[in-house]
């Protein structure tokens, strides 16, 4: 099963210094069809105008993960972590029993990003933060585990949750197989090009949210770069 989300049916928000797209339903946008798939929670597609940013806020019991797609994000937290995340690499934040947090764009810039939030496996635990460069050509014509609630995934950011978020860069023409599983629920976008799934055609920025399906075959019909969420119910 594969529920298509256009890019132009998403929610949206224009804040001016802020420009979202929300792919389940998120602040003032809600739409009872799309308020979450398995674990995930949300999906935002936001464009941050330079020299400006997301103010001190804070979050709790929830695993928050940022892929930044142009530009950079900065970010600082009531734990002391601060660090700056680049275009490809990816940030973690375990909001566990409290975390307050700032992203700020200091670039000359615009910065876009995929903000993710998946349902923790466990509340009330310590918060944390991490942030981790994923070069792309190591994702060139496979999927790498970015950020990952199981053990196994060596390299992958860890993340308290029954997920994982993998990214992939492949070539027009290009299949790539994914053994998803069919009590596991997927959401792929891509980030750049389009691909074609079970006949489907995903363009740059669409939402397939992905269900009973054993095995996941993609292909390229440009260049593109994906990413992938793979959670239990």
């Amino acid at each position: 099963m594969i529920d298509l989300r256009r890019f132009d049916t998403l929610g949206h928000a224009d804040h001016g210094w802020l420009d979202a797209r929300h792919h389940f339903s998120f602040g003032h946008y809600h739409d009872p069809g799309r308020m979450s798939w398995g674990a995930l929670r949300v999906w935002n597609d936001d464009k941050i105008a330079p020299h400006t940013g997301f103010p001190t806020h804070p979050h709790r019991d929830m695993e928050i993960i940022t892929y930044v797609r142009t530009g950079a994000i900065t970010h600082k937290d009531s734990l002391g972590n601060t660090g700056r995340t680049e275009a490809g690499d990816v940030q973690v934040m375990s909001a566990g029993t409290g975390i307050a947090h700032s992203e700020y764009n200091l670039e000359d810039e615009a910065t876009t990003l995929f903000q993710i939030w998946i349902i923790p496996t466990a509340t009330g635990k310590a918060p944390g933060w991490g942030a981790q460069p994923f070069p792309k050509t190591d994702r060139s014509g496979k999927f790498v585990v970015l950020a990952s609630g199981f053990a196994d995934d060596e390299g992958a950011l860890p993340i308290r949750a029954d997920g994982r978020v993998l990214g992939a860069t492949l070539k027009a023409g290009e299949s790539l197989d994914y053994a998803l599983g069919k009590e596991r629920f997927g959401y792929l976008v891509p980030a750049k090009g389009r691909v074609s799934i079970a006949g489907i055609e995903v363009n740059t920025r669409d939402g397939a949210a992905i269900a009973e399906t054993e095995t996941l075959r993609i292909t390229a019909l440009d260049d593109a770069e994906l990413v992938l969420v793979d959670t239990g119910a």
